[in-house]
């Protein structure tokens, strides 16, 4: 990632904090809504990221309403700059879901202006800024999110407390089996050194049993987000023309000049290459289907 994703990243969480008084006075637009069942109030929830928002509403069925603001994987996710329309959906929101780990720092500040109950995905299992913020591909995470969010539905809306905590008792069950499958998929994939051009997955490869191979230099410049040096890049096209990675797996919404010498040197070696992107794509209901969907991936690379 560029250095000029990172002043980026600070002008949007400037716009974001600009655009907190209006915030109070602002309900929400009904964008990227998923709606709850029709009559009787529902809770209003706002999620930064399509993945998290899938979570969100399976959680609270027809209770909830929830708006997701990132939902396209076309963009650069970690440059993404919020708008006065996505900072105004917050203000009828009465549970936040954001991922945290300094990812989407513009939503944890909009929430903030609010009365609404801030879910922080990456805090609930102790990851912190600087760490990696593509938390949504851990299992530990996924877990910990969906009880957070459900403590919170039982706080916004007492009533329905054992409706929640059946929903949430039905996800689980869900969780468990997408972790079985990864269970089952680490025959395949424990000890397989792969490299990442940006690390996303990382926390799914590790799941998967898989040994992170990324040339250092170029890992370390991508932790940064700064550019990686061309010596870092020719070492990492020299790593995947000499055979010691049998992976490459490439974050498409992150493409750029750089990212396509490393793919073009795994495409001249017939290095399997798994292609995926940070937000959800619409093709999948829901976070735990995508996930599903790219375990075998990696089983079939």
């Amino acid at each position: 990632m560029q250095i000029s994703s990172i002043i980026k990243r600070a002008v949007a969480g400037v716009a974001a904090a600009s655009m907190l008084v209006v915030v109070a006075a602002c309900g929400t637009s009904r964008d990227n809504k998923i709606s709850g069942g029709e009559g009787g109030s529902t809770i209003e929830v706002v999620a930064s990221i399509n993945q998290w928002g899938s979570v969100a509403k399976d959680l609270g069925g027809s209770h909830v309403d929830v708006t997701n603001i990132m939902t396209k994987t076309d963009v650069e996710a970690h440059d993404y700059e919020p708008t006065s329309q996505d900072v105004a959906k917050f203000g009828t929101a009465k549970v936040v879901v954001v991922n945290g780990a300094d990812y989407d720092p513009w939503a944890s500040k909009a929430a903030s202006a609010t009365k609404a109950t801030l879910v922080a995905a990456a805090e609930t299992a102790g990851i912190k800024e600087g760490g990696n913020p593509h938390v949504w591909f851990s299992a530990k995470v996924r877990n910990s999110t969906a009880d957070a969010i459900t403590a919170a539905y039982q706080k916004a809306d007492p009533s329905h407390k054992d409706d929640y905590a059946k929903l949430n008792k039905e996800w689980h069950a869900k969780e468990d089996q997408l972790e079985s499958k990864i269970k089952d998929a680490s025959a395949k994939t424990k000890g397989v050194p792969y490299a990442a051009t940006e690390s996303v997955a990382w926390y799914l490869a590790d799941d998967l049993g898989m040994k992170d191979a990324t040339p250092t230099g170029y890992a370390q410049a991508s932790t940064k987000e700064s550019e990686p040096a061309p010596s870092d890049v020719k070492a990492f096209q020299n790593a995947l023309k000499g055979g010691s990675i049998k992976m490459l797996v490439f974050n498409t919404q992150e493409a750029d000049p750089t990212t396509d010498q490393i793919t073009g040197a795994a495409k001249s070696v017939n290095v399997p290459i798994v292609e995926l992107t940070e937000q959800m794509p619409k093709e999948h209901a829901n976070l735990l289907d995508w996930m599903s969907a790219l375990v075998d991936r990696f089983a079939e690379a």
